[in-house]
């Protein structure tokens, strides 16, 4: 009789959804994940950039609908996708080269920032939190399941945030500009993020989608509901989606 038990527990360990959780934790943990490939951006469309500066405002309240696959490759592609694959210059000596310039500028192409979908309702995508891997445009994902409404709870329970269908966060890794700018590197990093979010709203626009910065929140909850790494701090949280009434 005491072989029942033992033996049932054996089963579960062996089964495939058991295993694959286990396969899902150790790869959070060692965030060594299979990349998910995006669809190549297009660098071109009939929105010019002052129709998108003239149209683009806050919003707040989102429709119901889907995001595809297509538009989360274009949006992260805007914030901070490469669009010069070069070598580190000679001489390098700043860190680890990060593979070729941005389309948001950056202090010394240091590049502090990274960038985090979380994402509820996209076609081709299951709810999960992905981060953005510019070098090969791949996201990547760091932890499963809609994480919408918790991240709308660490941002002071802003609920509005939880109707996007896909909520970027951008973080930043302060060390990567310190090596070389030293003190004057937090506003370089803070005057990065703010290139990085304003092309994804005007990226928006130019796609009949409407979005917002947010800035208010807890640091640290918002760290823990993201899955992001200690040496990271957050410094936006941008909602995304078809604006609706």
């Amino acid at each position: 009789m005491r072989l029942f038990p033992t033996l049932i527990m054996a089963m579960v360990a062996l089964s495939p959804a058991v295993l694959l959780c286990q396969h899902v934790n150790e790869a959070q943990s060692s965030r060594e994940v299979l990349p998910i490939a995006l669809p190549a951006p297009n660098h071109d469309s009939q929105c010019s950039v002052e129709k998108a500066l003239a149209n683009r405002k806050s919003v707040r309240a989102f429709k119901g609908e889907a995001l595809s696959l297509a538009t989360i490759s274009q949006l992260v592609w805007a914030a901070q996708g490469i669009t010069r694959k070069t070598d580190a210059p000679p001489g390098w000596r700043w860190g680890t080269w990060q593979g070729g310039r941005r389309t948001a500028p950056s202090a010394g192409a240091l590049y502090p920032l990274e960038l985090y979908a979380v994402v509820g309702n996209v076609d081709g995508l299951n709810p999960a939190v992905y981060r953005y891997k510019p070098q090969t445009h791949e996201l990547l994902i760091v932890t499963v399941g809609d994480k919408r409404a918790t991240l709308a709870t660490a941002a002071l329970g802003q609920k509005w945030m939880e109707t996007a269908p896909c909520v970027f966060v951008v973080s930043a890794v302060y060390k990567r500009t310190e090596v070389k700018y030293e003190e004057r590197a937090p506003r370089y990093v803070h005057i990065e993020v703010g290139h990085a979010v304003e092309n994804i709203c005007l990226q928006a626009v130019a796609l009949d989608l409407g979005t917002t910065m947010v800035g208010a929140f807890n640091d640290d909850e918002v760290k823990a509901v993201v899955g992001m790494t200690a040496e990271e701090q957050p410094l936006a949280i941008v909602p995304v989606g078809k604006g609706g009434s």
